[in-house]
């Protein structure tokens, strides 16, 4: 078959070759961004009478037609195609003859893809940006409903200090925020017209770039042809966000995990949501939350495959580019589907509150409270440190908390323990005193929670 570039080849392309360098199979989900680039490049090419207004009219017609065939099923690609553009283009030709032939003008396949990606991407962003949203809602709506439990706090996976669930809900709703901005921040850079630079030196007609830019609602035009065919930069900055991204969510899998399992009992994930083993009938695993934890790794990948891919090229444009959307498109779907199920995990899990409590009455993580309190009584903090590690000893030795010890007790290691010591140990009190921004304070937290909630 005849290839649209094959003039200057004399014999036609060897079939491995053809489906070893074929991307159709690949790149055929940008058609509409392909065909929307299309119907803006040829109303522009009119607007600045490179082609006449009868011959726009007629391609845009017939690239409308062949949308509706791809959207109903009725569209075959062919291996031969080799891509998306070259399909796209073979077939309005064959549909309104040699006036097809006209829309690859003043552009070229390495604009053109370009194109196609940050068209994708651009929707794809927004995209996830509004599934963090719904995901951030469903952990404020699981903060504010559980602002009265009370879990242990962990430092080196070891019991440290009281604080509230919903505290520690919305330590991933800030990671999420977070990540919300540099999607944010990505947006601002793939949001720029790449077309009209040609192959990569510019175009050798009066076009009008900003017309286009006008057209597919771009802010910015690039401003270096040769930068812009070989640019891949906000690919990688999209693949490093999304792997920050799927890095918390795998954290809170993790949390999860463990959170379910008999020796934590925090929170009871739902049946929906788990699996049971093929061979130990008690079994009740949580086979998503390992998953999300799991899929972290492809994340990762795709954005060493990128980076490993554009190391050492040359400019302008490689084939080697072609590569680029395997490893975009996988992270764009693992992304979505991981944010979506993510919140379905959290929404549908119940908070164990009664467990957390029994949990932490064996934790001595009163204990920096009891070191600031001799503190307040006068003593410098490291000595109140040493006097309180003491009494920590002390109480392992003799298997007793803080709230078993009679004042007698107490004084035995310092003469500033007195009667308020009991009450100033209650749970309630040492959260209520975490009064400093950030921290976990009742009012504080479910301040934020409001603050937080308007944003939405």
């Amino acid at each position: 078959m005849k290839k649209l570039w094959g003039g200057r080849f004399k014999g036609s392309t060897n079939k491995q070759c053809e489906d070893y360098t074929a991307s159709i199979q690949v790149d055929k989900r940008l058609y509409a961004y392909d065909i929307a680039g299309s119907l803006a490049h040829a109303t522009m090419l009119a607007r600045s009478h490179i082609i006449s207004l009868r011959d726009a009219s007629k391609i845009v017609a017939g690239l409308k037609v062949i949308l509706k065939e791809i959207e109903t099923k009725k569209f075959v690609f062919e291996q031969s195609d080799e891509d998306i553009h070259m399909a796209i283009e073979k077939k309005l030709i064959a549909k309104i003859g040699p006036v097809g032939e006209k829309l690859h003008t003043a552009r070229s396949r390495n604009d053109q893809v370009l194109l196609d990606v940050r068209l994708f991407l651009r929707d794809e962003t927004e995209d996830i940006i509004q599934r963090i949203s719904q995901l951030q809602k469903i952990l404020l709506t699981v903060a504010e409903k559980n602002i009265k439990v009370v879990m242990p706090g962990y430092t080196h996976m070891q019991q440290a200090q009281p604080i509230l669930f919903s505290h520690y809900v919305l330590a991933y709703y800030f990671m999420l925020k977070r990540d919300k901005e540099r999607f944010a921040q990505c947006l601002v850079r793939t949001n720029v017209l790449p077309l009209g630079v040609g192959a990569l030196a510019g175009v050798n007609y009066p076009i009008k770039r900003e017309f286009t830019a006008k057209l597919l609602k771009f802010p910015k035009v690039s401003e270096n042809s040769v930068d812009t065919v070989s640019d891949r930069d906000f690919i990688i900055e999209f693949l490093a966000a999304s792997s920050v991204l799927i890095m918390h969510l795998s954290r809170l899998a993790e949390e999860l995990v463990l959170w379910s399992s008999s020796e934590f009992e925090f929170v009871e994930l739902a049946d929906a949501f788990c699996t049971g083993s093929s061979i130990m009938p008690q079994k009740k695993n949580p086979d998503v939350a390992e998953l999300i934890r799991g899929k972290s790794g492809k994340i990762y990948g795709n954005l060493m495959a990128l980076l490993t891919l554009l190391k050492g090229l040359p400019l302008s444009y490689n084939r080697d580019l072609q590569e680029d959307k395997e490893p975009l498109f996988a992270t764009v779907d693992t992304v979505k589907d991981t944010l979506s199920i993510t919140g379905e995990l959290v929404k549908s899990m119940k908070v164990q509150a009664k467990n957390m409590a029994h949990k932490m009455a064996k934790g001595l993580m009163e204990a920096t409270d009891i070191a600031d309190y001799l503190v307040l009584k006068g003593l410098p903090f490291r000595q109140s440190h040493f006097i309180v590690g003491s009494l920590v000893k002390y109480c392992l030795e003799r298997q007793k908390d803080f709230h078993a010890l009679k004042l007698t007790e107490y004084r035995r290691f310092s003469p500033k323990f007195s009667q308020d010591i009991f009450p100033f140990i209650k749970i309630e009190n040492c959260l209520n005193r975490k009064k400093s921004t950030g921290g976990t304070a009742p009012q504080k937290v479910l301040a934020s929670i409001k603050k937080e909630q308007k944003d939405f």
